[in-house]
């Protein structure tokens, strides 16, 4: 970097002045990353803890003993306290009125999706979801499948990958009759960085819909106040916001909409009663009756060290810095052209920093606006230590449109008779006829600085001919 480049920078940009908060706490909390000169671009797929927050949860340990907490001994006790004391600070930390929402502990967001497809009365219903879906959430139409609910996808638009509006009012206004019907869409696609309208979760409860709303790459960047905007269901992933600890999240649910899930097994933990004899059980009331097994008891109290992290920051700061970078990188990545006037990149998702998040997806091309293989970029970038992410990102409805890849090309492929039991990804590019398959994700986050996104400005100059 050089002085007149930030200078520049901050000419544009002049509010990124009041996140200088950040770099203080870059070389105190997360000095590793400079010590080990790492350029840390992935955020989407995880946050990095900060260093205070393992001590503080470190200390705890060190100073306490705690037992399973299905117990009434004192070491259960104890952990009982610490675990429902993250439970309602998970609640503090979204506004979301403990009347209203319970929070249930999961591994992860998956697994808060695993939840509502298990336990949805789909039956005769509707299943209506985004093609920006992640998997994990388009993995529920198994369930609704299943049980016979109708499943609709509305389509993304390029370039900018915004969902087909028209056609998302049409859908809601025709809710099932005879049945439930749940609607599906992420605030902040993984994909494209699009940030789809809140307003949509009332639209849809006019008609009668539920709605999950995946928080999941929405949260780690933005302030979700449940107080405000009223998801039936919200699941979260604890280390895509700060990092640690990692195989936790949580489904945050509105009891009313909980009410409706009926669980097709129960584990222990999950019930007051259970016989062998009788041949009966009866679940547990609230969120114990989601959260199989043994909690990680020992692991839950970082999550409240890690959201009183966040709030100790600020997202006013933290979304500050994230949209100025992402400004920046968005202007100077896409106006990079090769000796042959071709764009070195093509973008997926919005050119401003307007409606959407800090993740900037694009595919490399040559001098002769042929694609690089997104594989051979990430390749190159590990030569320089830039940790990004290819593929699709667990989100192939983003990826196809994106990619051009048709619905008689995926057919075709998956009709295959060789295709019908196993395929691996390089048959899957093969049956596309060679066309790419992934795309490249250089993704701002909360500690990111000016020096990281102009390392990466600089390894993208070097692949122009």
């Amino acid at each position: 970097m050089t002085t007149n480049e930030f200078q520049t920078f901050l000419k544009q940009y002049p509010s990124y002045i009041k996140t200088e908060s950040i770099d203080v706490l870059r070389k105190k909390d997360y000095s590793r990353l400079d010590r080990g000169e790492h350029i840390y671009l992935d955020y989407t797929g995880g946050g990095i803890y900060a260093e205070s927050q393992i001590q503080k949860h470190q200390k705890l340990l060190d100073e306490n003993v705690f037992g399973n907490p299905h117990s009434s001994n004192p070491t259960s006790l104890a952990a009982t306290e610490v675990v429902e004391s993250a439970r309602k600070y998970i609640l503090k930390f979204f506004n979301a009125d403990p009347d209203e929402y319970l929070a249930i502990f999961t591994a992860n967001a998956s697994g808060a999706l695993k939840l509502i497809g298990e336990s949805y009365p789909f039956s005769n219903g509707r299943y209506l979801l985004t093609f920006d879906n992640h998997n994990s959430v388009n993995g529920i139409r198994e369930f609704a499948h299943a049980r016979g609910a109708n499943v609709t996808y509305i389509p993304v638009m390029l370039p900018d990958m915004h969902v087909d509006a028209s056609r998302l009012d049409l859908e809601l206004a025709q809710p099932s009759e005879s049945g439930h019907n749940l609607f599906a869409y992420p605030a902040q696609s993984n994909f494209s960085s699009v940030k789809h309208p809140l307003e949509w979760i009332e639209k849809a409860h006019a008609h009668g819909w539920d709605v999950l709303l995946d928080a999941a790459a929405y949260v780690p960047t933005n302030k979700l106040d449940l107080s405000q905007i009223k998801p039936d269901f919200v699941p979260i992933s604890f280390y895509k916001i700060f990092g640690y600890p990692t195989g936790l999240g949580a489904l945050i649910a509105r009891k009313s909409a909980l009410a409706k899930l009926h669980r097709p097994w129960f584990a222990g933990g999950t019930i007051t009663v259970a016989s062998v004899q009788g041949d009966k059980y009866y679940l547990a009331d609230g969120a114990p009756a989601f959260e199989d097994g043994t909690l990680d008891y020992l692991n839950i109290p970082a999550i409240e060290i890690g959201l009183k992290h966040i709030e100790s920051i600020g997202y006013d700061v933290i979304g500050e810095r994230v949209k100025t970078l992402t400004g920046w990188l968005l202007e100077h990545l896409t106006a990079m052209k090769h000796s042959t006037g071709e764009p070195l990149v093509r973008l997926f998702g919005p050119n401003s920093t307007e409606g959407r998040g800090g993740a900037v997806t694009v595919n490399f091309y040559d001098k002769n606006g042929k694609a690089f293989d997104h594989r051979f970029i990430e390749s190159e970038a590990n030569k320089v230590n830039i940790s990004l992410r290819t593929g699709c990102f667990c989100n192939p409805g983003a990826g196809e449109i994106a990619l051009g890849i048709s619905r008689v090309e995926l057919d075709v492929c998956f009709t295959r008779p060789d295709h019908k039991e196993v395929m691996s990804i390089d048959d899957f590019r093969h049956c596309i006829d060679g066309k790419s398959s992934g795309a490249v994700r250089i993704s701002v986050g909360m500690v990111t600085n000016f020096n990281d996104v102009q390392s990466f400005l600089m390894f993208a100059k070097g692949l122009l001919s």
